[in-house]
């Protein structure tokens, strides 16, 4: 299937209810040029400065933190309800100790303007270059958010990607169209 250029909000309201539904893959490569995948929950496409971004977070345990901070490169992919089970487990194993792409058969493919790869089977493809990182800082949120996100400390790194490239399969909408597909889950993700 061609992708299609598009604008960084025309998908906006499909790429927050695919991320709600089983989550958004979000690919990093490290400077060996080795990509991984693992899936997001926590995100928003904006404007800060001008500039379209996507902004995502990312918790220093994880493998792709590092990878992140050597290149500060990633592409976030919309994928079709039929891949639920690779977001699924893409979200519950580190890129540390499996291929994911390999074990899931997610086929990376060459982005336009960023060195992570996209994934093909996704539906739609944001290129982002990190404009910003941030800390959560624990001190400023409400003890019930610590309580249920943060009991073990973990906090989550912020970053702001300014969105470089924005592209489509021509299907995407009709795709993603409630009703097409399994029905969504979000099954044991680990946010």
């Amino acid at each position: 299937m061609p992708k299609v250029t598009v604008r960084y909000t025309q998908f906006f309201t499909e790429t927050m209810e695919r991320m709600r539904e089983d989550g958004l893959l979000l690919v990093t490569a490290g400077r060996d040029n080795v990509p991984n995948v693992m899936t997001i929950g926590w995100g928003t496409i904006g404007s800060i400065w001008g500039r379209p971004v996507f902004m995502v977070l990312v918790r220093p345990s994880r493998y792709s933190y590092t990878r992140l901070e050597e290149t500060g490169d990633f592409t976030v992919n919309v994928p079709p309800r039929e891949l639920a089970a690779a977001v699924s487990y893409c979200g519950n194993v580190s890129g540390r100790d499996h291929d994911k792409f390999q074990e899931m058969k997610l086929t990376p493919a060459p982005s336009r303007q960023v060195r992570p790869p996209i994934i093909e089977q996704c539906l739609i493809h944001y290129e982002c270059r990190t404009l910003h990182r941030n800390d959560v800082v624990p001190a400023s949120l409400p003890q019930s958010v610590l309580d249920e996100y943060y009991p073990h400390g973990d906090f989550h790194r912020l970053y702001i990607g300014e969105i470089v490239a924005a592209y489509a399969d021509e299907d995407a909408a009709k795709r993603l169209a409630r009703g097409q597909g399994p029905p969504p889950g979000l099954v044991g993700l680990k946010m």
